[in-house]
């Protein structure tokens, strides 16, 4: 079958988002049994194969995908198989990259008319592997050398009291994080990132400022924190991030006036109750809970 050999090069995308994955339905003229596969497909001749998914993802879920620096490779070799009514030696290379779409995307749908794929959505990824969701070979493939983008993240924050330990008004300076951070609605020391080269105090001190609009005088180290979280970033990007806090004692002027960051990671700034924090009336992070019960 020398004469008959077909090679065929295409790229596609591993979207996974809270426990689902983008996945596009082929057409009948392909499957005749509802099956399943990766948003994607072959690559023409001289083009890029990231800009090939991408215009792929498009065309079969009308979704704008950002796509990862790294690729896995998937090869399928079917010596003696049909495509387009000629039996064929066939070998497919299939290029996999991780990516992630915007989580204001509306839900996919196909662009293509009279394309290999005729339906687009979600699907759930534990229906994938119990097969009650019927795929191609790949996508549990890609799935199982599939990782979430991991990170570690260095930040620093301000413990900054007033009132008396004990006392029934003893509260705590606390900022609510907003839809573009993890723990959405949820109460977090003011702090962040530290930055490239950037001393840790010095972060305390930006921040603080940024998220609460004062200016803070920062004091000892008082403790580190751990955290690690597993989901959807503000992006779409399905991450495990790890963040070493620092914890700075702190404090700002008796008369400062706050005010709330626009458009960052926090939507509000409150002196909290201790008392508030201790029975779960305020819903706070973690690390919060952690390093008032140390005060």
């Amino acid at each position: 079958m020398a004469g008959n050999r077909v090679q065929r090069v295409a790229a596609y995308a591993v979207v996974v988002r809270d426990g689902q994955i983008l996945l596009s339905r082929l057409a009948p003229r392909v499957s005749r049994a509802e099956l399943w596969t990766l948003p994607g497909g072959g690559l023409d001749h001289g083009e890029d194969p990231r800009d090939a998914v991408v215009r792929e993802v498009h065309e079969e879920t009308g979704l704008a995908v950002t796509i990862g620096e790294t690729a896995r490779t998937f090869s399928l070799h079917l010596p003696d198989t049909w495509r387009r009514g000629r039996r064929v030696d066939a070998h497919s290379l299939r290029i996999v990259y991780d990516g992630w779409v915007p989580l204001d995307s509306p839900e996919p749908q196909v662009v293509e008319v009279d394309g290999s794929t005729i339906e687009a959505a979600w699907r759930p990824i534990s229906g994938v592997l119990d097969g009650s969701v019927p795929t191609v070979a790949m996508v549990k493939e890609a799935l199982d050398a599939y990782r979430p983008h991991r990170w570690q993240r260095v930040a620093a924050y301000a413990l900054v009291t007033r009132g008396e330990p004990g006392h029934p008004d003893h509260a705590v300076l606390l900022t609510r994080v907003s839809p573009r951070g993890f723990h959405t609605g949820q109460w977090s020391l003011p702090g962040g990132g530290v930055d490239f080269d950037e001393d840790p105090a010095a972060a305390v001190v930006r921040e603080v400022a940024e998220e609460t609009g004062a200016t803070c005088v920062v004091g000892d180290l008082l403790t580190t924190t751990s955290e690690t979280v597993h989901g959807a970033a503000p992006h779409g990007r399905d991450e495990e991030v790890q963040t070493v806090g620092l914890v700075y004692a702190a404090t700002i002027a008796p008369d400062a006036v706050l005010t709330v960051e626009t458009d960052g990671t926090t939507d509000a700034v409150e002196w909290v109750r201790v008392a508030d924090i201790e029975s779960g009336v305020v819903p706070v992070v973690a690390a919060v809970r952690q390093v008032v019960g140390s005060v």
